[in-house]
């Protein structure tokens, strides 16, 4: 127990703790080189293990997110207001709630992942907090743990369904990215993935981009830790119909270092996506083309086999408004904010 403590303590520190190791943000074009994070939240509630996930704009401008704890403390969704600085709960139990994305009608869609959770996509009246599952099933078979989401202008539903944590068996074979459509019907819409994670689509809606983030395990806490597989960033051009076709591209590849979880695209098309590699923490912008336009440090540099990496992000969204250059990133267990020069994209359906 005694050795357990100081690794707690570490990973409960404020990122703020390390901000004089932080290198500064590359890239003036989209940030700043004095731009800072700005510490938001961090979980105080006495809720075990995890990190938060998830961020996501409402219509009136506030942030969603998920904070995802381990085994069967309940998951919890927090909103923070930009307006007063305040972050509440939303939903004391959250069905383990990852990726967090807003429909047309203003209701918060939500992938319910595994270890005690729903294992499906459920939906939030966010004023009457009335949670309806949408799906949870593929062809009679329970999902895996859906991860992230992404919603189109046809409000159209693409979700990752990997698995990570959690002693329920998988009944699908595949971890495939599967899109519910508007009538409730389920399409798998690609398994040419090895474990895909973060989803996003490019504002013209003609790509869907995939982080494929295989730890080859089903159980993250496994010792030992297996060699990884894929850690790559992906993008599968779309037909007519809102389906892969064609050739897919790899943007990114992070080779054996752990890669991208989540991520979010801004109005001029650039890709931001959380890198999780403790040698370089932070969130990478890339162009549709997979080049380099900006880099915003969430950590310190690492060894890459350091026992508690501290100030891995999650996942990014935008704010809405006059917020739209807002970045809002979930880092380990705590919500911050840094303003760039691009403005986020937002699809009209979600």
């Amino acid at each position: 127990m005694s050795r357990l403590l100081p690794c707690l303590a570490l990973l409960l520190m404020p990122l703020s703790s390390f901000a004089a190791d932080l290198p500064k943000p590359t890239g003036d074009t989209i940030v700043a080189p004095d731009a800072k994070l700005e510490l938001l939240f961090t979980r105080s509630l006495p809720i075990k293990g995890g990190l938060t996930e998830g961020p996501a704009v409402a219509p009136d401008g506030s942030i969603y997110f998920s904070d995802i704890p381990m085994g069967p403390d309940k998951g919890k969704i927090m909103r923070f207001d930009p307006k007063t600085g305040k972050t509440e709960v939303f939903a004391m139990d959250s069905f383990k709630s990852n990726g967090l994305k807003f429909d047309r009608a203003g209701d918060l869609v939500a992938c319910e992942g595994a270890d005690e959770g729903g294992r499906g996509i459920g939906k939030w009246n966010i004023k009457t907090k009335q949670h309806t599952v949408i799906v949870d099933r593929f062809m009679g078979k329970r999902f895996n743990a859906p991860n992230d989401l992404c919603i189109d202008s046809k409000g159209r539903i693409y979700f990752s369904d990997p698995k990570y944590v959690g002693a329920e068996p998988r009944e699908l074979e595949a971890r495939a990215v599967y899109r519910v459509n508007p009538d409730g019907g389920v399409i798998e819409a690609t398994r040419n993935v090895e474990k895909p994670n973060g989803v996003c689509l490019s504002p013209d809606e003609k790509t869907l981009y995939v982080a494929d983030n295989n730890n080859n395990a089903d159980d993250i806490s496994v010792t030992p830790k297996p060699a990884p597989g894929a850690m790559k960033v992906y993008a599968f051009p779309l037909d007519d119909h809102g389906l892969p076709k064609g050739e897919r591209k790899t943007l990114v590849d992070f080779g054996a270092e752990p890669g991208c979880d989540g991520m979010t695209v801004d109005a001029l098309g650039h890709i931001y996506i959380t890198a999780r590699t403790p040698k370089r923490p932070g969130v990478l912008v890339i162009d549709p083309t997979g080049k380099e336009v900006a880099f915003l440090p969430t950590g310190p540099v690492q060894p890459l086999d350091v026992a508690e990496p501290v100030g891995l992000p999650s996942n990014v969204t935008f704010g809405l408004g006059e917020d739209a250059s807002t970045l809002y990133i979930t880092v380990g267990l705590s919500l911050y904010r840094v303003k760039v020069k691009a403005k986020g994209w937002r699809h009209v359906g979600g």
